[in-house]
């Protein structure tokens, strides 16, 4: 069982870094997962009980990795998480850099929240540019119709 958190917002995972028993509570913190955005959190006992007995850990994401993550789960998956969500993900990605698990291993991350709970964050931060007719003729194709005089 990993903890995963925002670096900005990591209370468990700062006190896991340290060997420490309990959080370093954080009074400011920053991060676009706004859900996950919390200094002092409340159940933080059972968290840390839970990566104890499971014998694991609590890492850092960055507001990069767990942008990254937002856009490999929404075209590999067809997902649109928000970004505390995709966190998970953006966890695995760090295990498997810093080979804490191997590519092989059998994952499960957990992806909570839909995108359109933090819909500005697509808008702020996940910029698409996509050509109309390029977009029409891609829909004229899949749609299988062979008229060469379609207009856009």
């Amino acid at each position: 069982m990993v903890g995963v958190q925002a670096e900005r917002a990591a209370p468990l995972a700062e006190a896991f870094e340290r060997g420490l028993d309990t959080p370093i509570f954080v009074d400011n913190t920053e991060t676009l997962a706004t859900a996950i955005r919390i200094g002092k959190p409340i159940n933080w006992p059972k968290a840390m009980k839970a990566v104890k007995e499971s014998k694991s850990l609590f890492i850092k994401v960055s507001d990069d990795e767990i942008l990254n993550a937002m856009k490999y789960i929404a075209r590999k998956e067809g997902i649109c998480s928000e970004p505390a969500g995709a966190a998970s993900v953006a966890g695995l990605f760090k295990l498997l850099s810093e080979k804490i698990i191997d590519k092989g291993e059998r994952v499960v991350c957990i992806v909570t929240g839909h995108g359109l709970k933090d819909p500005n964050i697509k808008l702020d931060y996940v910029k698409v540019t996509v050509s109309v007719n390029e977009a029409i003729a891609k829909i004229v194709s899949l749609a299988g119709i062979h008229s060469h005089n379609v207009d856009t």
